[in-house]
């Protein structure tokens, strides 16, 4: 069979795909880079002190008002993460899952975030193939066709014909990418050093830690050989099951910048009228999707961490397609044996059980007084989880927690934000297929299966073996209670019993009243100096005018600065 290898693209396609982002160069500029990020960091620091300001609010600093406002400034900074380039895009799709670091608004925008890039030419794709693979096209495959199949931050897809007639799709990573990753995470660093080091967003908040986690992750998604590994790995785990389709990995043809992997197409699962139109059973895909993720979760604890639309399709048969699988998660047997004191809580509603589980699991971390903390999680237990099991929406779920979490001492672990976020992705694309869609009707028999068989590796018998640790550790310690009562009621007739109060929200209030006090006396100064710098300058004592004029205003600047004082006070204990 004939082989066709064309050597340039046609014109239409070079205009199409024409270079458009000063990222998308093949010489980097670290000068030019770091510009061009630093510009965006403090444009977005500008806007947010804008924001703080009552003035800035046409019509009054209103809870609508502040919405629309955050709004915009989620939207401004998706924006910015795309025109940043492949590594901002990545960046900015893991913090959409730190709901603890920034508001609903802006975790909602950044979610929305997919790989809206150009695509790079065909002539440096073909020398990475050639380069990584060892030989020409020619030698490697039948048919290779120029124009990529999707453009992504990280690659490109093309689709391609093996010399034994395979139809195969070959996934190229993007020139200069790791070259890329290395000038924007240097300066990624050195932004997280000043936010870290910075008084109004940097207590309370490990942004070292954060860009920690994103370089690892980015890393790990940037060598192809991981990816097909992982993609091998979650194969296995759905072995026998025929309705969950995963693309083979041809080894022979595979890089860390080069991935070959079996074509299988079908059709977008969000692409609702098109799977009608094939005669699938929506409400049949639904179910089969929610299935497939709680098997991820509940049995090999090795799961999918970005199912959005475009990484899963129907085959013409209604079985479910799985791509891209350099976005994995992994929930450990330790972590799930801490997640133990969290469901007791939970059931029992008691939010100190709750607390104390999440800082040993390491998803809260407590500085100061833990009362707010603790009430908001009762607050959360009341309200959140009174509903029975069945009648509760992830989405609605999720909010709370990201509410919750938000600007308090909360650090979700990546694992745990990974799956609230998939869960509720699957949930809105069940419901898009399936109006009568309910994932906790599904999830609920997945549950109670595993409990009544103890399997699941081992990890629900290691659950009821905790409940049982839980169990005697209460009896022992309701027993232990009259003698300790005793031995109470006995310090207090000897007077050896002494009570320590001390009631932070009076402190608090006694420094608020100081400088409520400090701000009037600037401002009697303020208004006194200028008042008498007027009266100088109409009997023309300009010197004089002048240098009252200067006082009366720097009390006015102090007026300004206590008043601000004062309102961040407000926000923080509200």
């Amino acid at each position: 069979m004939a082989r066709s290898y064309p050597q340039t693209h046609q014109q239409t396609y070079q205009q199409t795909y024409q270079q458009t982002y000063r990222w998308s160069r093949d010489n980097y500029s670290p000068l030019l880079r770091a510009l061009d990020v630093w510009g965006a960091v403090f444009q977005f620091l500008i806007f947010l002190q804008i924001d703080s300001w009552d003035w800035s609010y046409p019509g009054g600093k209103t809870e609508a008002a502040l919405q629309k406002r955050r709004r915009e400034r989620a939207a401004w900074l998706r924006e910015a993460m795309l025109r940043l380039g492949p590594t901002f895009i990545k960046v900015g799709q893991l913090l959409s899952t730190r709901a603890d670091v920034l508001p609903a608004e802006s975790v909602d925008e950044l979610s929305k975030l997919q790989d809206r890039v150009p695509a790079f030419r065909w002539e440096q794709a073909r020398h990475i193939l050639e380069t990584d693979l060892g030989k020409s096209l020619e030698e490697l495959f039948q048919r290779f066709e120029p124009v990529p199949l999707a453009a992504a931050s990280l690659g490109q897809v093309y689709k391609a014909q093996l010399l034994t007639g395979e139809e195969v799709a070959v996934k190229v990573q993007r020139p200069g990418l790791l070259k890329l990753f290395a000038i924007d995470l240097g300066i990624l660093r050195r932004i997280a050093q000043y936010f870290q080091k910075h008084p109004k967003y940097g207590p309370g908040r490990d942004w070292v830690g954060i860009y920690e986690e994103c370089r690892k992750i980015l890393y790990e998604e940037a060598d192809y050989l991981n990816e097909g590994r992982n993609a091998d790995r979650f194969r296995r785990n759905f072995r026998g099951d025929d309705r969950i389709r995963t693309p083979r990995i041809y080894w022979r043809y595979a890089s860390t910048r080069v991935l070959t992997l079996e074509y299988l197409p079908g059709i977008k699962i969000s692409n609702y009228e098109a799977l009608t139109a094939a005669g699938i059973d929506r409400g049949a895909v639904a179910r089969l999707a929610a299935e497939a993720y709680l098997r991820q979760l509940l049995e090999s604890g090795f799961f999918h961490a970005d199912p959005h639309p475009g990484n899963l399709a129907v085959s013409p048969e209604g079985h479910l397609i799985f791509y891209d699988f350099g976005m994995m998660g992994q929930i450990k047997p330790i972590t799930r044996e801490k997640l133990v004191g969290v469901f007791l809580g939970i059931a029992r509603k008691d939010a100190d059980l709750v607390v104390s589980a999440l800082v040993d699991l390491g998803a809260l971390e407590v500085k100061g007084d833990p009362g707010p903390v603790r009430r908001a999680v009762q607050y959360t237990l009341d309200n959140t989880f009174g509903a029975p099991l069945t009648k509760q929406s992830m989405g609605t779920i999720q909010d709370d927690l990201y509410e919750l979490a938000y600007d308090r001492p909360f650090r979700f672990p990546a694992t745990f934000t990974f799956v609230l976020r998939a869960l509720s992705t699957l949930e809105g694309l069940g419901r898009g297929l399936d109006n009568g869609f309910n994932f906790m009707e599904i999830a609920q028999p997945y549950v109670l299966a595993l409990m009544e068989n103890g399997n699941g590796n081992g990890w629900v018998a290691d659950l009821w073996g905790e409940f049982g640790k839980q169990a005697a550790t209460l009896g022992n310690s309701a027993m232990a209670l009259p003698g300790k009562i005793d031995v109470t009621l006995d310090k207090l007739e000897r007077g050896d019993l002494r009570v320590r109060v001390r009631s932070q929200e009076t402190d608090r209030l006694l420094r608020r009243l100081i400088d409520t006090v400090q701000a009037a006396i600037y401002g009697l100064f303020g208004a006194a100096s200028l008042v008498s710098a007027t009266m100088l300058f109409i009997h023309q004592r300009y010197g004089w005018a002048v240098g009252v004029a200067g006082l009366g205003l720097w009390c006015v600047t102090m007026v300004w600065r206590t008043l601000s004082k004062l309102e961040k006070q407000d926000r923080m204990f509200s």
